[in-house]
């Protein structure tokens, strides 16, 4: 069809159809059930009126002639139970003595054919997608723990997929909710705050990425259904992580899938009235782009966000490859751009402290831009700017390859907002795990848990937590799963065990990156100052802040080569004293680093890259360091005008910690010297006194 003819998908008229629908169920319904319900909602709405209960169905078949529905409430009889129109292509009908776990499908008669439907705001299904279930929105008791999401700066995702986190390898996927679950310990040991889930909704089969969604409101049976994943949340919220989703709703399918001319109508080939009509159906995954002109289709997305954010208690949504949404094949999608535009608002209007993110993978500003300013209002993006060279960086063989011009240029990822938080960065996902190998295995293939793949590894991950913006981890990153990344295959939880230094080093890197130990503000904070780039040694050195100060400001050193240096100098932003925060090359996390030789220093050498002061330090291959200045703290720790017996009681209720306030020299560990320090001042009576 030439592009200038295509035509938007014809609408149903309000007239002779309904007219005539009304009639053929008044001839064939009982007059006593012949009424739509009033009721508010749509899909199966279970009721309680007094003694009666009962299920409200309600759908949208423009085109239909007749809906029925059935079940085991009327031997399952296509032809027993009509639904009444209500006008607009909603048809209604309330059924007594239904309830929560009913299945049901609705029979749908239009274009010369009857049709048995599962329903497109099925709540729960039975097993691979068979019949709709009638389902309870409130059974689940939430526990009372209270929950705050993060502030987004103090966000670190690790990207989740349930089918495969919960299982050991051996153990054959899928894994349920319930054995996801158990390994939440083991990330809120590691420090990870938010998980990113892999899409929940029901799909074909048991096994799946979750991108070929077939039930949009539906939470995949194999992994529990919508009340397991409500657990998960429940006992993620209970230890301080926040859950975030993944919709689809650039494509629907493509394969078994009820939506496809749900109610029998459809131009030519297409797909009827969820979906576009002519060649704007087109995607990279089949001809099944939702029609983002028609009114219902639009609430039909915009009631799906709610339902994960208000009822599902999500703290945030990934939207899959949103730039098939905004685009077809052959320009822009204005419909598409709108959509995106009004979700963004809704969600900001009722839950604003909800993260709304876009898998977008242009590196388009225009999708973090607020809505009022002529963007589409997300609020950060999946950043392929970031990814795609680090990475390369990360895995290219020879040292002499790595450009540390461009790498230089995406650590700094200054954005137009100047927000860091505008944009989410990564080296291993499940797409780029998938293609092209997790980080060890695209290293060495043949030695994926070797030192070559060990170095590159830990480095890829320093350099995640140190750089502007917000860091995402792949699940196992952090004992070097290898391989790929597969629907099929569990994690190798035992190289948590065997490679329990790496995980150390991530767990300390994280706590650097969200200051845990209040030295390290600098690292969650929007300001960056590239130091020192030396293309020759493949070193640089950047200087991160957030207010400045003590505490607060963070330099990073990166060694993207093989080459150990025993003393390696660069130019720095304030002279005096800079304490040792992470030595990325230190045998407590392997056996095998060199432990190079770098220590709390001074800045006090001669001007160098443009600086007045600098420094020098041991630097090991392929590792990072982090210092910080050091905050001298007051003894009067309690901060109510003197030093007496209540600073000494919180002297030694924090002994050998590294409680940042208790550790009055800020050397990492509170002990005799802080004790001194304390006695030195003792004022009882306050000053004067």
């Amino acid at each position: 069809m030439h592009r200038a003819a295509l035509l938007t998908s014809p609408r149903p008229t309000n007239g002779f159809q309904a007219i005539l629908a009304i009639a053929l169920f008044a001839i064939a319904a009982p007059a006593a059930l012949a009424q739509p319900s009033d009721r508010p909602g749509v899909g199966a709405i279970p009721y309680q009126d007094g003694v009666v209960a009962g299920t409200t169905f309600r759908t949208w078949a423009p085109f239909a002639t007749s809906v029925r529905v059935a079940g085991p409430f009327n031997g399952w009889n296509q032809n027993s139970t009509l639904l009444y129109p209500e006008g607009e292509g909603w048809w209604s009908r309330d059924v007594a003595n239904v309830g929560p776990g009913t299945p049901y499908k609705y029979v749908v008669v239009g274009g010369g054919e009857t049709m048995w439907r599962a329903d497109p705001r099925g709540r729960m299904t039975t097993p691979n997608f068979g019949n709709s279930v009638v389902y309870d929105p409130d059974a689940h008791e939430w526990s009372d723990t209270p929950f705050t999401m993060p502030v987004w700066d103090d966000l670190v995702m690790m990207e989740v997929h349930p089918g495969t986190f919960g299982l050991d390898a051996g153990e054959a996927p899928p894994a349920t909710f319930d054995e996801c679950i158990e390994r939440l310990d083991h990330l809120a040991d590691l420090g990870i705050n938010a998980i990113a889930l892999m899409p929940v909704n029901e799909f074909p089969g048991d096994i799946s990425w979750g991108y070929n969604p077939t039930g949009l409101f539906a939470v995949e049976q194999s992994y529990g259904g919508p009340d397991a994943l409500k657990r998960f949340v429940d006992a993620a919220h209970e230890r301080g992580i926040a859950v975030l989703g993944d919709v689809i709703y650039n494509h629907w399918g493509p394969t078994d899938l009820d939506l496809w001319r749900f109610d029998g109508w459809s131009e030519g080939p297409w797909g009827g009235i969820f979906f576009y009509n002519d060649e704007r159906a087109v995607t990279p995954w089949g001809d099944t782009r939702p029609d983002y002109g028609r009114p219902e289709i639009r609430d039909f997305i915009k009631d799906n966000v709610r339902m994960w954010l208000e009822e599902f208690r999500l703290d945030g949504l990934r939207f899959d490859a949103t730039k098939f949404i905004r685009r077809t094949n052959w320009g822009d999608l204005a419909e598409g751009w709108s959509l995106l535009r009004e979700t963004n608002d809704m969600i900001d209007a009722l839950q604003p402290w909800k993260i709304s993110i876009a898998e977008d993978m242009d590196g388009d500003s225009w999708i973090t831009r607020p809505t009022g300013n002529g963007g589409a209002g997300f609020d950060t993006q999946w950043d392929p700017v970031f990814m795609h060279p680090m990475r390369s960086a990360l895995i290219t063989p020879n040292d002499a390859d790595r450009d540390m011009g461009t790498i230089a240029s995406i650590i700094d990822g200054t954005t137009e907002e100047g927000d860091a938080s505008k944009r989410i960065i990564y080296v291993e996902s499940h797409d780029e795990a998938a293609t092209g190998g997790r980080i060890p295995f695209a290293v060495d293939t043949g030695d994926p848990l070797g030192w070559w793949s060990r170095k590159r590894a830990t480095l890829g991950i320093s350099v995640l937590m140190t750089a502007p913006g917000l860091p995402m981890l792949l699940q196992g990153q952090e004992f070097l799963q290898g391989g790929g990344f597969s629907d099929t295959q569990p994690l190798a939880w035992h190289q948590a065990e065997d490679h329990a230094g790496i995980v150390d080093m991530t767990r300390d890197l994280i706590a650097l990156r969200r200051n845990l130990a209040g030295r390290t503000a600098g690292l969650s904070g929007n300001h960056i100052n590239i130091l020192h780039v030396n293309h020759d040694a493949k070193v640089m050195a950047f200087q991160r802040w957030n207010q400045g100060g003590f505490g607060d400001d963070t330099v990073v050193v990166l060694n993207f080569s093989n080459t150990a240096f025993e003393e390696y100098r660069i130019g720095m932003p304030h002279g005096g004293s800079w304490r040792l925060r992470f030595n990325g090359d230190a045998t407590i996390y392997d056996p095998e680093f060199t432990n190079a030789p770098a220590f709390d220093t001074v800045a006090d050498g001669p001007p160098y890259d443009g600086m007045p002061q600098s420094m020098s330090f041991g630097l090991g291959p392929y590792s990072a360091l982090v210092f910080s200045r050091p905050r001298i703290g007051s003894p009067d720790i309690t901060r109510d005008g003197v030093v007496n017996g209540a600073d000494l009681a919180e002297i030694l209720s924090k002994w050998n910690s590294n409680d940042p306030f208790a550790d009055l020299n800020d050397d990492g560990i509170v002990n005799g010297t802080d004790l001194s320090m304390l006695i030195a001042s003792w004022s009882p009576k306050g000053k004067g006194g």
